[in-house]
């Protein structure tokens, strides 16, 4: 993996809120993701890069189900972007392209719960908008191991570059 400039890097960590992370996950669990997704926001936010923790609020709902919030451990912190999203992807309905264009962002880093839900639908809208895509696979997982590994091997591949965690921290210097 290319270096990648800190200050033009947008990690995005797709619902790391307890009712999701709770949910049951292959090939990762809930809490392994959201505890390999706060080590490289740390990371991220080290070497002069952007947060952005996104939380789905469903449309139309008076009340959001409980453990809607982030989870403690990714709630954002002062220089972050928090993004609600109403929409599977992060930048659909949501002022996410905007901030990342305002910014400076031409990088966009992708974690999270589910692989093939909310990461790959981020994904797809972050590739189709001409941002870098890329993809920490040992910081996310799906509902299901199968649709996951087919997210990894076989989608992801086409939209950006696949890497790890350590690849990500070692390309931000």
């Amino acid at each position: 993996m290319n270096p990648l400039d800190p200050r033009r890097t947008a990690l995005v960590l797709i619902d790391l809120m307890p009712r999701i992370v709770a949910l049951e996950t292959a090939p990762l669990s809930g809490p392994e993701v959201l505890e390999r997704s706060v080590a490289l926001a740390a990371a991220t936010r080290s070497a002069g890069g952007l947060v952005v923790p996104v939380r789905v609020e469903r449309p139309g709902v008076d009340v959001q189900p409980e453990g809607s919030g982030f989870a403690p451990e990714a709630a954002p912190l002062p220089g972050d972007l928090e993004i609600v999203k109403r929409a599977v992807g992060a930048f659909g309905r949501s002022p996410l392209d905007a901030e990342l264009q305002s910014r400076g962002i031409v990088n966009v880093v992708l974690t999270g719960i589910a692989t093939n839900f909310g990461v790959e639908s981020t994904g797809r809208e972050a590739s189709d908008l001409g941002y870098e895509t890329f993809f920490v696979t040992d910081a996310m997982t799906g509902l299901d191991g199968h649709a996951h590994d087919f997210a990894v091997s076989y989608v992801f591949p086409r939209l950006g570059a696949v890497c790890t965690a350590a690849e990500y921290e070692a390309a931000l210097g």
